[in-house]
C-alpha cells in the first residue's frame, strides 16, 4: 500500500507539471492570442502546482498520525487559520504566476536591456484578480456606525480611519529598513551557498548555534531577580502581536520535493545545512525548514497595492493584528471567533473545555475536527496524537506556562462578562461580551506597558525610547515590523529555562523539575538583516574591528566565536548581534534591542485609537480602576491562589513577600454600571436569531446597531434610531450564506464537494478520500474504498459459503446411511459395494483393501477404490 501511495503521488506530480507545461507550450489551441487568456492559462497551472504540493503535504501527514516528530509538532503549529490560510494561498499562486509570466516575457523579449518592465500594471492586476489575491491587496470597507469608535474590530482594520490596512490582520509586517536579499527581490541570505560577504561566505547557522549560543543545561543559571513568568509573558504577548505562517506546502512548487527530505533550495523549502561532522546521530544532511509565506503582490509579484515595480521587495505577512488588543483571547478574524464564542450564553462568555475542569474553574476547550491532533496524548493513552487546546492564537498548546496564560485569561473574560452582564441586566450578550472584551484588552496594554516592558527596557532605555503617553497620534504607524517579530523581540528564546518547575499552592516543588523537550506541544500536563544596519538604524556606532565587537559583547570570548563564524561584523545577524550583547542596567537587553522593542512598543501605543488611556475609550472613573487591576489581582480571581506576589513578575520568597489576595487591589466594577435606558416608545426589540444588537447614542437618540454571526448575512437596516413614535425602522434579519454558490473562490477544493450549512458549509469526500487538515481538500486515505471492502467481505462470506456447502455435501455422501447403497452392479462376479461399511470387495483383483478408516490407506487410493466399478 505504501509503495502504492508514493506511485500515485509521483504519478500525480508528474501530471501537474505535465499538463502545466502543455497548457504553456499549446496555450494557443485552446486560449488563442489574447493575453488575458494567456494569463488565465497560467493561473490556472499555478493554481494546479500550488494545490498539488499542498495536497502531498496533507496526505502525507495523514499517513504519519502515528509519529510525531519536533519538526511536525513546529509545522502543525505554524499552520494558520482559515483567513489567513486563504490569503497565503492566493500569495503562493500570484507569485508562482508572475514568475511564469515574467519567465515566458523575459524569453520573448529583446536580448539586451534589463527586463524592468516585462510586465504590465494590467496584466498584473489580472494575475491578482484571478490568484485570488486582490481582496487583500484592496482597501477595508470600514463600518460607518455610531460604533466606529466604541468597540475595535476583530480583524484590527480601520483603526485609523485613513489607513485602514494599518496593523489589521493578514497584512505585510513593516519595514523599517529595505531588506537584505541576495538578489535584491526575494532570495533571503544564505539562499545562494556561494554568495560572499565582505569577502566572506556566511557561516552555517546550525554551527553559529553550536559554537555560540549552545551552552550545557548546567551552565543555565536563574534569575534572581525576575520570575519565570516574566518570560512566560513576553512569550504569551509576542503570540498577540505576530504570527508569520509559513507556506501551507511543505513540498517544492512545481518539483514536488518534500521539505522534510530534500536538502535543496527550493521554495518554499530553505533547509539548514549541517556540517559533516555536526550531529552524527541526526542522520541527514540537513534538517527541514521552511519559508514565510509572502503577502499579495510583494517579491517577484510586483505589484503592491498598485504600484508597478519590478524591485519591490519580498514582504511576509502578519497572520494576527499588530495591536495589543488580546487577540490571544478572541483571534484575528471572524471566523476564528465564531469558534471561540458560546452563542448560547446571554452573557456573552467564551467556549470552555466540555470534559474537564479545575475544581470547578474552567479548561481552554480542544480544538474541534477538522483541526489535526496535532499534540501529544498521554502516556498509556490510545492513540500517539492528542487535540490541541483551542483559543485565539493557534500556538496555545507549546508549553505549560504559555496554555497556564491562556487559560487565565480565559476565565477572566468569562467572569467579567457574567459580572458586567450582573450590573447591567439590560444588556445584549453581545453587549457584554464587547465590554468585557475591551476590559480584557486594556489590562493587556497596562500589564504590557507598565510592568512588563520596563523591566525588559531598564527605566533609562524605556523612558527614551517609549517615553509618557501623549495622546492617539494618526500619523504613527502601528503595524508590527519584521525586525521586532523575527528579532528584537525573540530576545526571550534565550531567556527560556532548560527545566520547567511546576509548585503548588504553597509555591513548593510538586512533581518535579520537568526537561523542556518534555512540555512541547502536550496540553495534558495542565489537565532575516545584518546587525550593523540597526545599529545605526537606532543612532548606535558600526562596529567594524574585532576590537568593536568585543567591546559590545559581555563576554570577548562570544566575540572572538562570532567573529570566527562569520569574517566581519557588518556580516553578523542582527538577532546574534543583539542577543550578544551587554544588557543595559536594571533592563534584560542591550542597547539595539532595547532600542528595537522601545520604538515598537510606543507605535503600539501611540498608533492605536483604542488605547486604553485615549480619552475617548473609557470614561475617567473606568480608566481609574484599569489602573489598579493588575496580573497578581488577574490570578487571584481565576486560580484558586489564596495568596500571591504583589508583582507577578518578581521573584518573591514564601511566605513573607506574598500577600493576601484580599490585599490585592482590583477594579471596581461599578464603573461599568449604566442606568437602564428611560422609558420610551422603543424599547428592546426581540432577540435577533443568528445575531445581535449593541446600543449606542447618535445625536442624542437611541440607536441600536445590528450584526450577524460569521457565516450569516444582515438583511435590512444594519442600525435604527428611536424616535417619538417608535424604531424609525423594522429590525434586519440575519440570512444564512450559501458559501457553496461562491463560484470566484470556492470555499472548497475541486476535490470536494461542497454541503451547506447553518452558518457555514462543510466539505465533503468520496470514499477512500478524506477531507485534509485544511478542511477544504479532500485527501486519499491509502485504503481500499468500503465499497470495496463489503465487496471483498461478501465475496469472502459467498466463497465460504460455497466451500461449507461442498464440503457437507461430500461429507453427506461419503458418511452416508447403511441402508444407503449404490446399485448392484451386474458382471461375471456378485457382490454388492457398500462406502463407509464392512470390507468393499474388489470384484476384478482377489486384493483385499483396509477399511476406509484404515490409517494405513492414502487418501488417493481410497478415491481408486471408491471410483471403481464393479465389472
Amino acid at each position: 500500500m505504501g509503495a502504492r501511495a508514493v506511485l500515485g503521488t509521483t504519478l500525480a506530480v508528474a501530471c501537474a507539471g505535465a499538463v502545466f507545461s502543455f497548457l504553456l507550450r499549446h496555450k494557443d489551441l485552446f486560449w488563442g492570442e489574447t493575453e488575458e487568456c494567456r494569463v488565465r492559462g497560467i493561473v490556472e497551472a499555478s493554481k494546479l502546482l500550488v494545490d498539488e504540493a499542498v495536497y502531498s503535504t496533507m496526505r502525507r501527514n495523514l499517513h504519519k498520525r502515528e509519529t510525531i516528530s519536533p519538526s511536525q509538532l513546529l509545522s502543525f503549529s505554524k499552520l494558520p487559520e482559515p483567513t489567513s490560510r486563504a490569503a497565503s494561498r492566493a500569495a503562493d499562486i500570484m507569485e508562482v504566476s508572475v514568475q511564469e509570466a515574467m519567465r515566458r516575457a523575459h524569453l520573448g523579449s529583446a536580448p539586451s536591456g534589463p527586463p524592468t518592465d516585462v510586465l504590465s500594471e494590467d496584466l498584473l492586476k489580472t494575475i491578482a484578480n484571478l490568484s485570488g489575491c486582490q481582496p487583500y491587496m484592496l482597501p477595508p470597507r470600514c463600518p460607518n456606525t455610531c460604533l466606529a469608535n466604541k468597540y475595535r474590530l476583530i480583524t484590527g482594520a480601520c483603526n485609523n480611519r485613513d489607513h485602514p490596512r494599518w496593523g489589521a490582520a493578514n497584512t505585510a509586517l513593516a519595514r523599517w529598513l529595505p531588506p537584505a536579499y541576495e538578489d535584491g527581490i526575494s532570495e533571503p541570505r544564505g539562499w545562494n551557498p556561494h554568495f560572499l560577504y565582505n569577502g566572506f561566505p556566511l557561516p552555517p547557522v546550525r554551527e553559529v548555534s553550536r559554537q555560540v549560543i549552545h551552552v550545557s543545561n548546567e551552565a543555565v543559571t536563574e534569575d534572581g531577580q525576575y520570575s519565570d513568568l516574566l518570560m512566560a509573558w513576553g512569550q504569551y504577548t509576542d503570540h498577540d502581536l505576530a504570527f508569520t505562517p509559513q507556506s501551507a506546502s511543505h513540498a517544492a512548487f512545481g518539483g514536488g520535493a518534500d521539505c522534510q527530505r530534500t536538502c535543496e533550495n527550493r521554495s518554499p523549502c530553505f533547509p539548514i545545512q549541517l556540517q559533516a561532522n555536526a550531529s552524527p546521530a541526526v542522520g541527514t544532511a540537513c534538517l527541514p525548514f521552511y519559508r514565510s509565506s509572502p503577502t499579495c503582490g510583494s517579491g517577484t509579484q510586483g505589484a503592491f497595492f498598485g504600484n508597478v515595480s519590478w524591485m519591490n521587495p519580498r514582504q511576509q505577512m502578519n497572520g494576527l493584528t499588530s495591536f495589543l488588543d488580546a487577540s490571544t483571547v478572541y483571534g484575528s478574524s471572524p471566523a476564528s471567533e465564531q469558534r471561540l464564542r458560546n452563542w448560547t450564553s446571554a452573557e456573552g462568555l467564551l467556549l470552555v473545555n466540555a470534559r474537564y475542569r479545575d475544581a470547578g474553574r474552567a479548561f481552554l476547550p480542544f480544538a474541534p475536527p477538522p483541526a489535526p491532533p496535532a499534540c501529544a496524548s498521554r502516556p498509556g493513552a490510545p492513540g500517539a496524537r492528542a487535540p490541541c487546546f483551542l483559543a485565539g492564537d493557534g500556538r496555545a498548546s507549546e508549553v505549560p506556562a504559555l496554555a497556564a496564560l491562556h487559560t487565565l485569561w480565559l476565565r477572566e473574560h468569562n467572569r467579567l462578562a457574567a459580572a458586567l452582564k450582573a450590573l447591567n441586566a439590560h444588556w445584549s450578550a453581545d453587549t457584554a461580551y464587547q465590554e468585557a472584551r475591551k476590559v480584557v484588552g486594556a489590562l493587556h496594554q497596562i500589564i504590557t506597558l507598565r510592568d512588563y516592558i520596563p523591566k525588559i527596557l531598564g527605566p533609562e532605555a524605556f523612558g527614551q525610547h517609549v517615553g509618557p503617553y501623549r495622546g492617539y497620534d494618526p500619523a504613527v504607524d502601528p503595524t508590527v515590523s519584521n525586525v521586532f517579530s523575527t528579532a528584537a523581540f525573540r530576545f526571550g528564546h534565550a531567556t527560556v529555562h532548560p527545566l520547567v518547575r511546576r509548585l503548588d499552592a504553597r509555591f513548593q516543588e510538586r512533581l518535579g523539575l520537568l526537561p523542556l523537550r518534555d512540555a512541547f506541544f502536550r496540553p495534558w500536563r495542565l489537565l532575516e538583516e545584518g546587525y550593523n544596519e540597526w545599529r545605526e538604524f537606532c543612532g548606535l556606532s558600526r562596529l567594524e574591528t574585532r576590537a568593536d565587537l568585543r567591546a559590545t559583547t559581555s563576554h570577548g570570548s562570544v566575540a572572538d566565536k562570532i567573529l570566527d563564524l562569520y569574517g566581519h561584523p557588518a556580516n553578523v545577524d542582527v538577532w546574534l548581534g543583539g542577543l550578544a550583547e551587554r544588557v543595559l542596567p536594571g533592563a534584560r537587553t542591550g542597547p539595539l534591542f532595547a532600542c528595537i522593542i522601545g520604538k515598537q512598543m510606543r507605535n503600539l501605543r501611540d498608533g492605536d485609537r483604542f488605547w486604553w488611556e485615549n480619552q475617548a475609550v473609557f470614561t475617567e472613573a473606568q480608566r481609574q480602576e484599569l489602573g489598579r487591576h493588575s496580573l497578581s489581582r488577574v490570578i487571584c480571581d481565576n486560580t484558586g491562589l489564596s495568596r500571591v506576589p504583589r508583582d507577578a513578575f518578581r521573584v518573591g520568597t514564601w511566605p513573607q513577600e506574598f500577600e493576601s489576595c484580599d490585599s490585592i487591589p482590583g477594579m471596581n466594577l461599578g464603573a461599568w454600571r449604566e442606568a437602564p435606558p428611560p422609558e420610551d416608545a422603543c424599547g428592546f426589540p426581540d432577540k435577533v436569531e443568528d445575531g445581535d444588537f449593541l446600543l449606542c447614542e447618535e445625536s442624542g437618540r437611541r440607536v441600536l446597531v445590528f450584526s450577524c454571526r460569521h457565516g450569516f448575512q444582515l438583511h435590512g437596516p444594519e442600525q435604527v434610531a428611536c424616535t417619538r413614535r417608535g424604531w424609525d425602522s423594522q429590525p434586519p434579519v440575519c440570512k444564512d450564506i450559501n458559501e457553496c454558490e461562491d463560484v470566484t473562490e470556492p470555499p472548497c477544493h475541486a476535490s470536494a464537494r461542497c454541503k451547506n450549512t447553518k452558518g457555514g458549509f462543510q466539505c465533503e469526500c468520496t470514499d477512500p478520500y478524506v477531507l485534509g487538515e485544511d478542511g477544504r481538500t479532500c485527501v486519499d486515505s491509502g485504503r481500499l474504498p468500503r465499497a470495496s471492502m463489503v465487496s471483498i467481505v461478501l465475496g469472502a462470506v459467498l466463497v465460504c459459503g460455497l466451500a461449507g456447502l461442498t464440503w457437507m455435501v461430500v461429507c453427506r455422501w461419503t458418511h452416508a446411511d447403511p441402508e444407503s447403497s449404490l446399485p448392484i452392479l451386474e458382471g461375471e462376479g456378485e457382490g454388492t459395494s457398500q462406502l463407509g461399511h464392512g470390507k468393499p470387495q474388489d470384484v476384478s483383483s482377489p486384493q483385499h483393501h483396509s477399511p476406509a478408516g484404515d490409517s494405513e490407506q492414502t487418501g488417493t487410493e481410497g478415491q481408486d477404490a471408491r471410483a471403481l466399478p464393479g465389472v
